[in-house]
């Protein structure tokens, strides 16, 4: 997938892109925090999806408002943001930001790839 034309991230608002194709997407940071690529935050959504009772980890409670402190460029496929949570280890590529694109039809981004009907 080609990388985006032009990213805009607002720390405590989200981040819109805009593709190659001319399309636009805007992720608020408490989306893209919650769906998170890394496998911790993957393992939760899915424990989340069988148990709705979950109890969060102490690592995804947080106080205050989810905002982003920074993010940086992960070669050309992708983009690593760091959360005031502390957390960072998840890294958006382009493909996955286009599939959790909350302005397209919902998707469940834990199963990529599952045949329609399933």
């Amino acid at each position: 997938m080609d990388p985006p034309e032009h990213l805009d991230l607002k720390k405590d608002r989200g981040l819109t892109i805009a593709w190659a194709d001319g399309t636009t997407s805007y992720y608020s940071i408490a989306y893209l925090r919650r769906y998170s690529p890394s496998a911790e935050a993957r393992q939760l959504r899915e424990e989340m999806s069988r148990n709705p009772l979950t109890v969060l980890p102490s690592s995804a409670q947080h106080s205050g408002p989810i905002a982003a402190e920074g993010a940086e460029l992960v070669g050309n496929y992708g983009l690593r943001i760091r959360f005031n949570d502390g957390h960072s280890t998840g890294i958006y590529s382009w493909s996955y930001l286009r599939e959790i694109d909350p302005g397209q039809e919902p998707r469940d981004p834990d199963d990529a790839g599952a045949d329609e009907g399933d």
